[in-house]
């Protein structure tokens, strides 16, 4: 009984975030103090306690960092050069467009703030070269999506710290992880190329790009905040790395040891502030605080859903009822469903990660296709209006006649397409590997 109240709690307050435009996270910490304490029998204590600090402190620490990149305007140059540089090849002007957002995602920006900045930029391109509106913003969306999955960036860190914290080794987490990026790498070039294929077999012609303008160069503390933005990122993987070539190595494992990407990123954070890189105060205020707290938020409910055994019984119920062929495709189409309405980051893999490690013991899978599975789904759909990225897009349209125009566009063309993309793929990645 306690397990089904959990589970109504968390669709309860996917619900009420979107119908009263409050953050989920906050509903989600009232349902955790109102069935822990008075459900569970937990102390107050208790229920503060599940508040996962690890994901707050690496979430803060390395948004902080990264945030300098965004203050001082790194990110948003980078992607006037990016742009420029593909102005004379303008049928791919969609892979330029993904390819910008990888990069300054994957540099740290983040999935929401690419597609804040991107989205308007790209939505102008499709204007002024008649490119298809869809085309362009599953482009931005994918892209955005894929950079912020480095084993270095923001969703990637997650996706590690969510692993790691489900009982799983800190380099398999690693391997993990990168599996991750390389496959929604992967999935949007060939939907891209498929789309673009597709538009020029129908003769859709497409304007010059010759009006896009050559843009000033970076000036000195953008080129330091790259730098440092690069040094950064290979502190962080090159230990790992080399763990994983010579793990027999005592050297390069004691340094591996050591490393924490939240540490790292803070005091890189104080090299960037004694650099004068950026205003303390902009960067503090720039950090995504909505997404912390409905990550921490729902992590909290969540950790009262083991203590009440759902997570249990659901992995049960999988196990014993679902072909373990069919394990990671399931686990893929229910968190493509959930990612109509949910985030990712905030509900999908936190609620469906604890659950991989158990299932995959029990059934002889290996862990990383049911994870892969999961959030290749997940933001497959993660374009649909009523999710996060669909509804940044949205927001981004200049004005409401476009706004109504692109909503059907995304809930019933770009949102199936992105959802076939992503069962085609965890079928091929099943019956492969």
């Amino acid at each position: 009984m306690m397990s089904l109240l959990v589970v109504g709690a968390i669709i309860v307050s996917i619900v009420l975030g979107y119908r009263f435009k409050i953050n989920i996270g906050l509903f989600a910490i009232a349902f955790a103090y109102l069935l822990g304490c008075f459900g569970l029998g937990m102390s107050p204590k208790e229920v503060i306690a599940t508040w996962p600090l690890k994901i707050f402190f690496i979430i803060f620490s390395v948004c902080l960092f990264y945030s300098f990149a965004i203050v001082n305007g790194t990110l948003e140059k980078l992607a006037e050069h990016l742009m420029y540089r593909c102005r004379n090849f303008p049928h791919l002007l969609p892979f330029a467009i993904f390819l910008a957002a990888v990069i300054i995602s994957a540099l740290g920006a983040g999935y929401y703030t690419v597609l804040a900045f991107m989205a308007p930029i790209t939505l102008l391109l499709c204007e002024r070269t008649k490119l298809n509106l869809i085309v362009g913003a599953m482009a931005v969306n994918y892209g955005a999506l894929a950079g912020a999955n480095f084993v270095s960036s923001q969703s990637g860190i997650i996706f590690r710290t969510l692993m790691t914290n489900a009982g799983l080794a800190d380099n398999t987490a690693f391997i993990n992880s990168f599996g991750i990026f390389v496959s929604t790498m992967v999935v949007p070039i060939v939907v891209i190329g498929g789309l673009i294929l597709v538009s020029r077999k129908r003769g859709v012609a497409m304007a010059s790009m010759d009006h896009v303008e050559r843009p000033s160069p970076l000036n000195r503390e953008q080129k330091s905040t790259l730098v440092l933005t690069l040094i950064m990122m290979a502190t962080v993987l090159l230990p790992p790395i080399a763990n994983l070539i010579a793990p027999d190595n005592a050297t390069i494992s004691l340094i591996n040891s050591k490393v924490d990407i939240g540490l790292i990123a803070s005091v890189f954070s104080v090299i960037a502030l004694l650099m004068k890189l950026g205003d303390e105060r902009k960067a503090i205020a720039s950090l995504p605080w909505g997404t912390i707290i409905m990550i921490c938020g729902v992590g909290m409910l969540i950790s009262v859903a083991i203590k009440a055994g759902t997570i249990d019984m659901l992995g049960s119920w999988i196990g014993t009822s679902i072909p373990p062929v069919l394990v990671p495709v399931v686990f893929g189409v229910v968190a493509a469903f959930m990612s109509l309405f949910a985030s990712t980051l905030g509900v999908v893999t936190p609620a469906l990660f604890p659950l991989v490690p158990s299932i995959a013991g029990t059934l002889g899978i290996d862990p990383m296709i049911i994870f892969i599975a999961i959030v290749v789904g997940a933001q497959a759909t993660s374009i649909s209006p009523f999710s996060s990225g669909g509804s940044l897009i949205l927001g981004s349209c200049p004005n409401d006649e476009a706004r109504a125009g692109l909503l059907p566009k995304l809930l019933f063309r770009a949102a199936p397409l992105g959802f076939a993309a992503a069962l085609i793929f965890n079928l091929l990645l099943t019956f492969v590997f």
